[in-house]
């Protein structure tokens, strides 16, 4: 275990992990929900489950108070503010509700909008949709052989203007820690709009929304040690108050006509119907975990465990690792390739071990044919990673090479 966090984010903080002969390395995909999450979500279902906002009662009161306190939290977690963090099912539906209710407003006929190589699907599918409906341009911003962002082909491509830039703030197969402060900056030169894909960056490095002064901004409880069923979306406060509702309902509203509703102010306008109560105070308790680590410790802790992942990894015959050299540029994400191996042979041998990986095109196939790849083995780590859990990999390996002879 790192120094950085001996203290806290052990296995023994996560139920799952008590399975024997477990080595948990799929975060990317989901992380491992926090004890302290598990708790707080208990303790709403058994002592004051009542649903928010209306009712006067004190369990009412109660769950109100746990529910906006939450909010306020994962906020504060991404330097954001309450009035601008929205609470959605996933990011996925986060990425929906901007491309639906902004894009919808803003994006036309003819004009153009920028995505990047490295994508997942959330963060492309919705703008390839909105493109398609709207008549507008899409194009991307390409990476280099290390896995990282074009800079020149960026700056190309705004000085067309486009109208929006959705780039991820970290790639969930390289592990490429893009530079969104610089991309955001030159994006508002241009006069465009951005929109981060935080999802695997939030649970990993410190995060300041503000500060790095995105449009938009999304990620989701699951990844982060909390719940499934909760995505937070920090936007820009102007954008917020000028957008139309994603869904119409209940708690979206101010006032309701035979014929005309008027909308309540966000972040309630983009809340419609009965809100995901437990799974808010999960992901206030996951921000509460993070926070009593340290997101600095995080980074320390991810740093090692990757870096000697690297190191190991890159001991063994016929492997390729993809994604940056500079350990400062790369995330807790090792994606490889076995020579003559097919990626899920590899998972499911290492499985046979306890060893959980990810295989497959990770929803970024648009990276992956740049990349001339179908497929890829992933390794993903989290606070309870250890370099024990590395060597298992390593270990696992050669028995997946020693069986393909």
């Amino acid at each position: 275990m790192s120094l950085a966090i001996e203290h806290a984010g052990t296995a023994a903080d996560f139920p799952t992990l008590a399975r024997e002969g477990l080595v948990y390395l799929d975060s990317a995909a989901t992380a491992q929900t926090a004890e302290p999450v598990i708790e707080a979500m208990d303790a709403y279902y058994r002592t004051y489950r009542a649903s928010i906002h209306r009712g006067v009662y004190p369990i009412a009161a109660e769950a109100t108070e746990a529910y906006e306190g939450a909010r306020a939290r994962a906020a504060a977690f991404a330097g954001s503010s309450a009035g601008e963090t929205i609470f959605t099912r996933n990011a996925t539906e986060a990425i929906n509700l901007v491309a639906y209710s902004w894009g919808r407003a803003n994006v036309g006929a003819g004009d153009l909008v920028v995505l990047t190589h490295m994508e997942h699907h959330s963060n492309l599918v919705p703008w390839q949709i909105l493109c398609q409906e709207k008549g507008a341009e899409l194009a991307y911003v390409g990476i280099d052989e290390g896995g990282r962002l074009r800079l020149d082909e960026l700056d190309a491509l705004l000085a067309r203007r486009p109208k929006l830039l959705a780039v991820a703030h970290v790639s969930n197969v390289l592990g490429t820690i893009n530079p969104i402060a610089d991309v955001v900056a030159r994006a508002h030169a241009a006069g465009t709009v951005v929109m981060v894909d935080g999802t695997q960056a939030a649970p990993h490095l410190p995060l300041d929304v503000s500060a790095l002064d995105a449009d938009f901004y999304a990620w989701t409880a699951h990844k982060a040690y909390g719940p499934t069923g909760i995505g937070v979306l920090h936007g820009r406060r102007a954008l917020l108050e000028a957008m139309p509702p994603f869904l119409g309902g209940g708690h979206m509203i101010a006032s309701v006509d035979e014929f005309a509703s008027r909308y309540a102010d966000p972040p309630a306008r983009f809340e419609a119907g009965t809100s995901p109560i437990a799974e808010a105070i999960g992901l206030g308790a996951a921000c509460d975990y993070l926070d009593g680590i340290g997101m600095d410790a995080v980074r320390v802790h991810s740093q090692e465990i990757v870096g000697y992942a690297v190191e190991r990894l890159g001991a063994v015959d016929g492997l390729t690792l993809h994604g940056p050299a500079a350990l400062a540029e790369r995330a807790a994400v090792c994606s490889f390739s076995l020579e003559g191996i097919h990626p899920h042979d590899t998972a499911e041998i290492l499985a046979r071990d306890g060893v959980c990986v990810r295989a497959g095109h990770h929803c970024a196939q648009v990276l992956m044919k740049r990349m001339g790849l179908h497929a890829t083995t992933r390794a993903s780590f989290a606070v309870h990673s250890t370099r024990e859990d590395v060597d298992r990999l390593v270990e696992g390996l050669a028995t997946v090479q020693r069986i393909f002879g």
